[in-house]
């Protein structure tokens, strides 16, 4: 018999020595919650200050842990296959290329935060708010400004200025199957060029000598000119690019060394978002962290730490944002949906036309 069992049992004993409320006060503890510590599950690339996430255990008495499942995707099938039994409270860092497929699977819970008042309409791609808007980013061509100063050649501002002749051999850009700006920059050219003409278009881009790589870091450390020894002056990266190269100079810049191409239909838009995950036994407490990240202080936070847009507009970007980056005014877009019907198409045909 445990203790707490045998002193209910001899309540009649208390009473009479002690009254009863002290009785209250030992059932109040014999039935007290354990507290909650809520899981934030999310991709490998998710980085906020310590100091941010403490202010919310301040204020709410809620700890976070933060679980980092890979990337985007391999955290989305993490997420899905532990749909009856969740990994975690909440999820961040599914974006809009695995949207659909996220919900398609009903992992998400529907709520209607009231921070989405702050948030721009073009970013909500979820009518029924299980998905809601958290950052933005642009992959964007990014290009080497002294190369091109010092070769007297107009830097590229289309995307079909990539096959002129001009600019053969200048372009290094990332595989789709296994990158995401690659898969963006794709995406941007199925948006420009149609279904019908993208691989016309890779066709091209080939014959004008493009280069590709797995990831990233392979393009950007390994081949670009103004961040490597690398011969390429154009290369798949972000308009956040740009800052990011001020904000770690290891000497202070007066002016970005690279520059991002902006034009209409040039970069493609990626925008994560976070959900409740179904099933969670705390799903008040994961609506008050939802609100917290999606909050002012939570988003301005953002930026500096992983070089992407706050979705929420009242949120104060910093000064190397505001004076180094450049946001396209009519980024390339796809429905969801139509991207999530399509992608391993498009990869695949993309590889034959591009790789074989």
């Amino acid at each position: 018999m445990t203790p707490c069992l045998a002193t209910i049992l001899d309540t009649t004993c208390i009473v009479k020595k002690f009254g009863w409320l002290l009785v209250i006060l030992l059932l109040a503890a014999c039935g007290s919650a354990e507290p909650v510590t809520l899981r934030l599950m999310t991709h490998d690339s998710f980085e906020i200050s310590a100091a941010t996430m403490e202010a919310f255990t301040a204020e709410t008495g809620i700890p976070v842990e933060v679980f980092k499942a890979g990337d985007g995707g391999s955290m989305l099938n993490q997420a899905i296959l532990a749909r009856d039994n969740p990994l975690a409270d909440v999820a961040y860092g599914v974006d809009n290329t695995f949207l659909s497929r996220a919900l398609e699977n009903d992992i998400f819970l529907p709520y209607a935060s009231p921070e989405l008042a702050n948030i721009d309409d073009s970013l909500k791609l979820d009518d029924q708010n299980r998905a809601l808007p958290m950052d933005f980013g642009d992959v964007c061509l990014n290009y080497d400004k002294a190369w091109f100063t010092e070769a007297g050649l107009a830097p590229p501002q289309t995307l079909a200025d990539l096959v002129d002749p001009a600019y053969a051999g200048l372009t290094v850009v990332q595989n789709p199957a296994t990158s995401t700006p690659g898969l963006a920059f794709l995406l941007a050219t199925v948006s420009t060029f149609g279904e019908n003409g993208y691989l016309d278009y890779w066709q091209q881009l080939v014959d004008n000598d493009v280069l590709v790589t797995a990831g990233w870091e392979e393009a950007y450390w390994g081949q670009f000119s103004a961040a490597s020894d690398g011969e390429r002056p154009i290369v798949v990266s972000y308009a956040s690019s740009p800052p990011a190269e001020v904000f770690f100079a290891a000497e202070p810049m007066s002016e970005a060394p690279t520059a991002a191409v902006v034009g209409d239909g040039t970069c493609f838009r990626q925008i994560e978002f976070v959900g409740i995950l179904r099933g969670t036994p705390h799903e008040a407490e994961a609506q008050q962290l939802v609100d917290f990240m999606l909050g002012k202080p939570f988003q301005e936070d953002i930026p500096l730490n992983m070089f992407v847009y706050p979705a929420n507009k009242t949120a104060v970007l910093p000064d190397v944002f505001t004076q180094f980056s450049q946001l396209p005014a009519k980024p390339a877009t796809l429905d969801p949906a139509t991207i999530s019907a399509n992608r391993e198409a498009w990869i695949e045909a993309w590889t034959e036309v591009v790789l074989r």
